[in-house]
């Protein structure tokens, strides 16, 4: 038995020592990274196969999303605290991922198999087993994910672990382990598909379009969430009929809906558009709505803009929504 504390001896280091052409990996581990396969690349290229089981649930079909792609492959659960990818920063950095992706993916599709742990509440021991013609086989337990953090390469926040290393032939007992959970198609799923897509989609090319949507929903996917149908404005008391509504521009529109939302949620609202953005009608198509739902409307102003207010509610020949019959109320603040 050895033990690696990955500071004086590295894991990577000894698994460059181990790996044999021709040898046959099997890891358990909550995470893979490319960049882990990047290290490891001359050594890992030269390998039988792999097969790699996800220690949680990963890839499964009714926990997988199709979300914007990282260059990581994520553990569904706690990603940024146990998957190790905040800690490769300084690789993401150098604004190589596309070609370490396309590389680690013709190679996954070449030599690995993937597949995972159904059970959210039971994950797997993690442990990294070689199997070598010769009979040096080795096995490694005690980690945690397959990344350059829990190789050695690079830092990992927290307390220091220990890597228990098992020589040939007490190894045979982590390869016996493996094949019995390998083989235990009720508790595991095949999901090499779900990883080669992930993959693929990591390093193709995206139009600027696309970019500039998933650029939008990371901005206001809280906002969306946020969004609920007791909050969203009721479309049957027919507002959007209405002579303001079918005046305002669509920016406009998206501004009332989001106003009645928010006030419905929050009991208030402050419309902030730039000057000339017309916040007036849209303040009116928000108003109109409320009317419509037999509320009583008041609007307080500065005592210079009562003419201004006042013309929308009165039948005045300036009046361009005078058929709405706008009933509101107008007091001044000044």
């Amino acid at each position: 038995m050895k033990l690696l504390d990955n500071v004086n001896h590295r894991l990577i280091d000894d698994l460059r020592e181990t790996l044999q052409k021709g040898s046959k990996l099997s890891i358990a581990a909550s995470s893979f990274s490319i960049y882990a396969y990047e290290a490891l690349k001359k050594e890992l290229d030269k390998i039988e196969e792999l097969r790699f089981i996800f220690s949680s649930p990963t890839f499964i079909e009714e926990q997988f999303q199709k979300l914007p792609r990282n260059f990581y492959i994520p553990h569904i659960y706690k990603e940024s605290e146990l998957c190790g990818g905040d800690f490769e920063l300084r690789l993401k950095n150098q604004l190589t991922q596309r070609a370490i992706a396309r590389e680690c993916s013709k190679w996954v599709q070449k030599k690995v198999r993937f597949k995972s742990n159904i059970h959210p509440n039971l994950p797997l021991n993690g442990m990294i087993h070689v199997q070598n013609p010769q009979q040096t086989d080795a096995a490694y337990s005690n980690l945690s994910s397959f990344t350059t953090s829990d190789l050695g390469i690079t830092h990992k926040k927290g307390f220091p672990t220990l890597i228990q290393k098992t020589d040939f032939p007490q190894s045979t007992a982590y390869l016996e382990w493996f094949d019995q959970v390998w083989e235990n198609e009720q508790d595991l799923k095949e999901v090499t598909a779900r990883v080669q897509d992930y993959f693929e989609s990591a390093y193709k090319d995206n139009s600027p379009e696309f970019i500039y949507f998933i650029t939008l929903y990371n901005i206001f996917n809280d906002f969306l969430d946020d969004l609920s149908l007791d909050s969203l404005p009721n479309e049957q008391i027919g507002f959007k009929n209405t002579v303001i509504w079918n005046k305002l521009y669509n920016f406009q529109k998206d501004a009332v809906i989001g106003a009645i939302n928010k006030l419905e949620k929050f009991k208030g609202c402050i419309l902030a558009d730039s000057v000339g953005l017309g916040k007036t009608f849209t303040a009116l198509g928000v108003i109109k709505y409320y009317e419509m739902r037999n509320k009583d409307v008041l609007v307080l102003c500065p005592k210079k803009l009562e003419a201004n207010w006042n013309m929308y509610r009165n039948n005045d020949k300036n009046n361009l929504l005078s058929a709405d019959r706008l009933r509101y109320d107008v007091l001044f603040h000044t």
